[in-house]
């Protein structure tokens, strides 16, 4: 490398990272407590060693910064900070270890595990750890150098209103593994998601937003590479500003071109991309863990250490560390990060894993945590889509309900309520009332609306829709720790069959019960999220915790049978219905007060004779069986047109194991009900009688315009 050394210049503190010119690069990262700070710069991305080691030359508010004449991008580089090893004082500095700039914004591949990344050495057993003199370099990948010249070509975020969104929670990878549409070089990639047959299919269902799972660049844990399994999801994350080199083609580099190209697709389909991000710890782990960014550049500053021991790490999050969100620089590099992909990337939002704990501040969680209020009045970021996965590990970290205004949060409540109510589980309609009519005591008091309750059945983390009815106990062996992990409290039932089953009734009771939970979830109040492969009946063969399963267990298999095409076709009628019906998308709770004037109460609560539901109902475990009464009152409707197009809803629920018949409310002057939605059978009818029968574990969606 033909470097003149002596003409670095001092550059700038801002902006953090590595920032091109035109006619050299600008490198600046943060640290309080190094004395010094060497960038390392590679002939290759896969050279073992640096060509060259350059002294940051100037130090202003903590940010060390130079200017490099002469380097451009695709430049290969890393860093080595010194600096005290003193675990007992929280700093664990060592200048052996290549560190990946957090602020990098393409990471040139994985990382390959070695004892060299261990930023410690034993003497012997039971002796001090003391720093570790390996040099790390050849088993850390390369930061790249950058610059944005993507055509984004008048890209638009497509800015859904929340009562128009229908949210749809999917992996990069396992949605076009196995389609027969995408073309082979692009299954399991971020241009494969958004090619032609995908669109397609989540415009055919509805979807309005997709929720990706983890695409920053992750360090996956070395005891799963070490079995010979993959961090499949991506809830370890090594560089918040990297889209991951998994889901690219293959090209080093490309793979910000690629995720930009994905977005640009999917915006041009009406569609929004929300990440979900894991800004609650690094892929760094415990104090064992491997010193490969945060940990080196700065560990008393990234990560909650012991107050009465700074050699350990907090652990809200159970898997080693805890980033330190109560440091001003901690709350930066997230807030830049967000607006990174905000601005850059065109992302339309996020979801927050494990977020309270980035309202943890020095007294725990705090809804008016720094990192809350930055976001609240950012005029980038206040404007985009938020949602908390309400609960972490640490002290207090229950939080549904208690997140900001503007925030929306996953609503376990919800999908622990649909799933007992419709495996047949006495005293659950107080509750499932509540659930699909908003969540009110939940979210009213904070001054929030329905649309805050983030409403899903299944998820990433847990069973498929079909293992929900197919398996009551979970079945992890594939991921080698002896069926220990995963939740064992899953509330699913199983219908008299453990795994699959050629019973027709057994077929019949699981198949009707899948589009129960389906229906029920799209014609709440809320936000509905369904969970990638669902609307196709996909199984992970019982195994509710496939986070290391990167294979044919949980990529989605396209090729369907009859039964499976029925239900894609059941969602597609519900979803439908959701985008047919305002009153299923309010904006304000309920309040059980007359719509107007002395008219009809917006929400009224029905036994099956037609009768209004009393206390005695209300408390009788054996009530299985009621119907929810919506008058529209033009609450849910987004534009003017949409307002003249006011329907009431009756929607009828039975949980039970016997057939029940309904008394239908009179639908007024010279109107009819219509049923549009049924779990037992498929069509639209009129009704002209004033009742219906309502199957054993089904449910009915019945509609009228008034006059």
């Amino acid at each position: 490398m033909a470097l003149d050394l002596m003409r670095v210049l001092p550059g700038s503190p801002a902006p953090l990272g590595a920032h091109w010119d035109g006619e050299g690069v600008n490198f600046a990262v943060y640290s309080e407590n190094a004395t010094s700070v060497e960038l390392c710069l590679f002939d290759q991305p896969d050279a073992p060693h640096e060509a060259a080691r350059i002294a940051l030359p100037e130090r202003t508010g903590f940010v060390w910064h130079g200017f490099v004449p002469g380097v451009g991008p695709g430049q290969a580089y890393g860093y080595r900070v010194h600096g005290p090893y003193a675990p007992a004082r929280g700093h664990r500095f060592n200048p052996a270890k290549l560190l990946i700039d957090p602020y990098a914004r393409v990471i040139a591949g994985p990382v390959r595990w070695h004892d060299a990344q261990l930023g410690y050495a034993i003497l012997e057993p039971g002796g001090a750890a003391v720093p570790s003199s390996a040099d790390s370099a050849p088993y850390v990948p390369r930061c790249l150098v950058y610059a944005d010249a993507y055509p984004w070509d008048g890209d638009r975020p497509p800015r859904r209103p929340l009562e128009d969104t229908l949210l749809y929670e999917c992996h990069v990878k396992a949605m076009t593994m196995r389609h027969p549409g995408v073309p082979p070089e692009l299954r399991g990639t971020y241009l494969g998601l958004a090619s032609d047959p995908v669109l397609e299919h989540l415009l055919s269902i509805g979807v309005t937003a997709v929720e990706l799972l983890p695409i920053h660049q992750i360090a996956a844990e070395r005891n799963l590479v070490a079995r010979g399994l993959v961090n499949y999801w991506g809830y370890n994350s090594i560089g918040y500003f990297a889209p991951d080199v998994r889901f690219a083609t293959g090209c080093m580099g490309q793979q910000v071109t690629e995720f930009k190209t994905m977005v640009k697709r999917f915006h041009r389909a009406g569609i929004e991309v929300l990440l979900d991000v894991v800004y609650n710890h690094t892929g760094e782990g415990n104090h064992l863990g491997p010193t490969l960014s945060l940990r080196g550049f700065d560990n008393a500053t990234y990560y909650r250490l012991g107050a009465d021991d700074p050699a350990a790490y907090v652990d809200c999050t159970g898997v080693g560390n805890t980033l330190n969100m109560a440091h001003p620089r901690a709350v930066q590099l997230v807030v830049d990060s967000l607006r990174y992909w905000v601005t850059e990337m065109h992302v339309d939002g996020f979801r927050f894993d494990l977020a309270p704990t980035l309202g943890r501040e020095d007294d725990g969680f705090d809804r008016r945590a720094a990192f809350f209020q930055v976001l609240a009045h950012d005029p980038v970021l206040s404007r985009v889509k938020l949602i908390a996965e309400p609960w972490d590990l640490g002290y207090d970290g229950y939080q549904t309900g208690n997140f900001p205004s503007g925030w929306l949060e996953w609503n376990d409540k919800y999908r622990d309520t649909l799933r007992r109510f419709w495996r047949g589980d006495g005293g659950t309609v107080p509750e499932l009332a509540s659930r699909i009519s908003g969540s009110s005591d939940l979210l009213q008091a904070a001054d929030r609306t329905p649309l805050a309750s983030v409403n899903f059945v299944t998820c990433h983390d847990g069973f498929t829709l079909r293992d929900l009815v197919s398996y009551e106990a979970k079945h992890n062996e594939a991921n080698g720790e002896g069926n220990r992990d995963g939740n064992g409290h899953n509330l699913s039932r199983n219908w008299g069959v453990e795994g699959p089953s050629d019973a027709p009734a057994v077929g019949r009771v699981r198949a009707r019960t899948m589009r129960n939970l389906v229906a029920t979830l799209l014609l709440s109040q809320g936000v509905p999220m369904l969970s990638h492969g669902d609307e196709i009946g996909r199984t992970q063969l019982g195994n509710n915790n496939a986070y290391c399963q990167d294979n044919e267990l949980t990529w989605l298999d396209w090729d369907l049978d009859a039964e499976r095409r029925e239900l894609l076709a059941f969602v597609r009628a519900a979803t439908a219905a959701f985008h047919a019906y305002p009153a299923l998308r309010r904006r304000r709770f309920f309040t059980g007060r007359p719509v107007s004037g002395d008219g009809p109460r917006d929400i009224v609560w029905l036994r099956p004779d037609g009768h209004e539901m009393t206390d005695a109902d209300w408390a009788n475990p054996a009530t299985l069986a009621f119907a929810m009464l919506i008058h529209d009152d033009g609450s849910g409707a987004a534009s003017p047109r949409a307002r003249g197009q006011r329907h009431d809803l009756l929607l009828l629920l039975n949980g039970s194991s016997r057939s029940r018949a309904f008394t239908l409310p009179a639908p007024g002057p010279a109107g009819r009900w219509r049923e549009v939605l049924s779990t037992a059978h498929g069509g639209e009818r009129v009704l002209r009688s004033a009742g219906t029968l309502v199957l054993a574990h089904a449910l009915v969606l019945l509609t009228y315009s008034p006059g």
